[in-house]
């Protein structure tokens, strides 16, 4: 999901402070949301995730009389430009992005330019939210959310081999370059203008940077010097990717694609439960196996924020606060269905509401949670925009 452009940014810093959400007691919200229509912007890479929110949105209505409308993107930036299109009109109300999933130098950009209602703390479930033992849901790639978007399922960088060719997987970015040299062909990557692509390039990073801290603040003078291992690493590898890096899938999905057909060996997906979805579904095949890099990977969590000139502010409430009830995340955590980890703490659940996150069958295919290793922060999003623009300069030269 790429950044705002720089551009984009100097008109953002002239907008209004974002607006807290009004004190209203939650039966007067819930009163006030009902009839209205949730204009949800969010990615439609996924069909099991566009599933996902069409289960929310059937619920939405069932439960609250509210319309949720998914409006697909294929790029998050997308309903960035729309907010700030219609800020910079003068159209402070009435805007066609109720709600936004959003992540990093997105959610920043918003931020820091008061574009977003502050919420999450009076949305009743979020206190149920493990905001201690899953940070990332309170800190999104080093920036504090401080309520103004609300977290609704968790995430993880993995790679997903098939273990008929690849019995010893690698699990470091320097047995990962030999392995591509012995063939030729079989690994790629998303575009880094997707989520994925991107993150393959941090968590490659973390491994070679030679002084990884950084990555926790501003990418700022050190940033060619920090990068400079992962160019070098990263130019000898591209030459044994697939279509030898001239191309690349524009998703994750597509990626899996080409390793269901036999083209690739090894792919990526940020969702611990992939193998075990995909496999049950027939997307991939049975022999596929997960790992991880020996270091761990990088983690995150999935965040829904309202902008300030949502059209139904009380509606997209109602649908975040739905999407942290222990129904829908552990709907989302079945991997029948999403198989994205849940962002609450399981302890503070009522035993009936705990007892629907049954112990999910998982195969050899998938790995248990306490093999996933450490979870990595996410980097500033400063690196991610920096790492976005120059490896466009450098696949385009």
């Amino acid at each position: 999901m790429t950044a705002l452009p720089r551009r984009a940014l100097a008109a953002l810093a002239l907008a209004p402070l974002a607006a807290r959400a009004q004190d209203l007691p939650w039966s007067e919200t819930l009163r006030r949301a009902r009839g209205q229509t949730v204009a949800w912007h969010a990615w439609a890479g996924d069909e099991r995730t566009n599933a996902f929110i069409a289960w929310v949105a059937e619920q939405a209505a069932a439960r609250f009389g509210i319309t949720l409308r998914h409006v697909r993107l294929r790029d998050t930036a997308e309903a960035v430009q729309r907010v700030l299109a219609e800020i910079s009109a003068g159209r402070r109300a009435g805007g066609a992005v109720d709600l936004v999933w959003i992540n990093g130098p997105n959610f920043l950009s918003l931020k820091q330019a008061g574009l977003l209602r502050r919420f999450a703390e009076r949305l009743p479930n979020f206190a149920l939210v493990d905001t201690v033992g899953k940070p990332a849901t309170v800190t999104d790639f080093t920036i504090p959310v401080e309520g103004y978007a609300a977290p609704w399922r968790m995430a993880r960088l993995v790679f997903i081999a098939d273990g008929r060719r690849v019995p010893q997987p690698p699990r470091d970015m320097a047995a990962l370059l030999a392995w591509s040299q012995r063939n030729r062909g079989r690994f790629t990557h998303p575009g880094v203008r997707n989520f994925l692509g991107a993150t393959f390039l941090k968590q490659a990073l973390y491994e070679l940077a030679p002084d990884r801290t950084v990555l926790s603040r501003p990418a700022g003078a050190a940033f060619d010097a920090t990068v400079a291992p992962l160019w070098a690493w990263y130019d000898a590898l591209r030459p044994n990717l697939w279509r030898q890096g001239r191309a690349f899938p524009e998703t994750g999905p597509a990626m899996r694609n080409l390793l269901n057909d036999g083209e690739l060996d090894i792919m990526l997906s940020f969702n611990p439960a992939e193998a075990t979805v995909s496999v049950a579904a027939g997307l991939l095949p049975a022999t596929v196996r997960t790992f991880v890099p020996a270091i761990g990977s990088i983690g995150n969590a999935s965040f829904v924020a309202i902008p300030v000139n949502a059209s139904a502010p009380d509606a997209a409430e109602v649908v975040a606060d739905l999407l942290l009830s222990p129904e829908a995340q552990a709907r989302a955590e079945d991997p029948r269905h999403l198989g994205a980890p849940t962002v609450l703490d399981l302890a503070r659940l009522a035993p009936a509401d705990r007892a629907r996150f049954a112990a999910w069958p998982r195969g050899p295919e998938a790995l248990p949670p306490d093999a996933l290793g450490p979870a990595l922060p996410e980097p500033h999003p400063s690196w991610m925009t920096r790492l976005t623009e120059a490896w466009e300069r450098r696949v385009a030269a």
